[in-house]
């Protein structure tokens, strides 16, 4: 839609709202080159953790891990793996590439083991791809596992066994401790100039003004947790505060709202400057977007993400009404609008 002027117009139900739907039934609903940024972390396809998985089977699932049954989620290796996330995250490009203003760029989330096929199935659709942040910490789960469990159930005698597990003492499965997140960071064909396509589209260049750790210049690799003296100079960004999250959360995989804050500011030049996340699990990006004065369109087709996502939009704006309370004292302010303020009708999965 257009208006008189003949600048494309977005779906105004969809702005600042969460979506809950499938994307192959919403993203076809969202204009031609209307978004600004699109940040997300999509579904890894590890042992059937795709698009359609449910949070309350993710901490539960066995029959999915075939190698042993104890296996968390993530844990087998499974080489179809990627293949299903290129050809699926593929075709998601292509629709996100469409979506995407010229010059704008996409950030993906994505996992060390499976980084190379998304960046493809990205890159196929037609971005550019320009970087890749890397997202760095020091504490996560050794996924490594020890033999002893199959060596208890070899066909020996004990003493055979003690001492194999002594000879393999330390040596185990091939999953290292993951230290690290690679982000995508990819670009939709930009108009003749950089600087043309600004004039044209607002979009394009990156704000080297968004200092990183002690006021350096903007870095693809980041850290919100203390690290060292020279990592923290380089590369720290503010932690995380203990209210972020919030204790209603029940998403397995929250992604630091700083992280999420850097990146927005890095690229979005306009205060009109749409974010999108296709996959805006617990609202990381859309609360983002919103504490920096951007819109969004989160769209996500679990129902419980959703409640968190607005539960944390809605504890945005009453952080704002308190804080102008306490700027305007004896001024009565209230909410005007209900959840529903933030969420869009339900949709139907494509």
């Amino acid at each position: 839609m257009r208006n008189s002027k003949g600048e494309i117009q977005i779906n105004s139900e969809m702005i600042n709202k969460i979506i809950l739907g499938d994307i192959e039934g919403v993203l076809p609903k969202i204009e031609d080159n209307s978004i600004d940024l699109i940040l997300t972390d999509p579904p890894y396809f590890l042992d059937k953790m795709d698009n359609n998985w449910n949070y309350k089977t993710v901490s539960t699932i066995a029959d999915y891990c075939h190698t042993v049954k104890s296996l968390p989620p993530g844990m087998k290796f499974d080489k179809e793996q990627g293949k299903r996330a290129y050809e699926w995250y593929f075709r998601t490009s292509k629709e996100l590439y469409r979506v995407l203003k010229p010059g704008g760029f996409f950030f993906s989330f994505s996992s060390p083991r499976l980084y190379h096929r998304m960046a493809s199935a990205v890159d196929d659709a037609g971005f550019l791809i320009r970087d890749c942040f890397v997202w760095l910490y020091t504490q996560n789960q050794p996924k490594a596992m020890s033999l002893d469990h199959f060596i208890d159930k070899l066909d020996c005698d004990e003493k055979n066994k003690n001492e194999l597990k002594e000879r393999l003492s330390g040596w185990k499965t091939p999953q290292i401790k993951s230290c690290f997140e690679p982000i995508i960071m990819a670009q939709k064909e930009y108009e003749r100039t950089f600087l043309n396509n600004m004039f044209k589209h607002n979009v394009g260049l990156l704000n080297t003004n968004m200092k990183i750790g002690q006021d350096m210049f903007p870095s693809n690799v980041v850290t919100t947790q203390e690290i060292n003296e020279f990592m923290d100079k380089c590369f720290l960004l503010p932690k995380p505060s203990k209210e972020e999250r919030g204790e209603f959360n029940i998403h397995k995989t929250v992604k630091p709202l700083q992280i999420c804050e850097y990146i927005i500011q890095l690229t979005t030049f306009s205060d009109n400057a749409i974010v999108l996340d296709p996959f805006v699990g617990s609202g990381t990006t859309a609360v983002a977007a919103k504490k920096l004065g951007r819109k969004f369109i989160g769209i996500d087709v679990n129902h419980e993400y959703v409640e968190v996502a607005l539960k944390r939009l809605e504890n945005i704006e009453k952080e704002k009404v308190q804080s102008y309370k306490s700027q305007k004292t004896g001024k009565q302010l209230t909410l005007l609008e209900a959840k529903s303020k933030y969420l869009a009708g339900k949709e139907e999965s494509g």
